[in-house]
């Protein structure tokens, strides 16, 4: 595994850990924590596809990314 698989799949792990959380109601949906984690591994991931180019999920990515901040702003915003 190359560094940038790793670093992928590190990123895949806090989406799904953010995931976890909500379906087992640890945060809620609106959690900056829950967002934050989500933004979190959405970069990781964004950066890892930059080196393993996939263009379907560098857009999912992208979509997550910008939802996260989103979401982030409103709370604290």
């Amino acid at each position: 595994m190359t560094g940038w698989q790793l670093l992928g799949t590190i990123g895949a792990g806090f989406i799904v850990l953010a995931y976890w959380c909500v379906t087992t109601g640890k945060l809620k949906s609106d959690d900056p924590a829950y967002l934050l984690t989500n933004l979190i591994g959405a970069i990781l991931l964004f950066v890892s596809l930059i080196f393993n180019f996939n263009l379907g999920s560098i857009l999912i990515e992208c979509f997550w990314i910008g939802i996260s901040v989103r979401g982030l702003g409103k709370a604290y915003g």
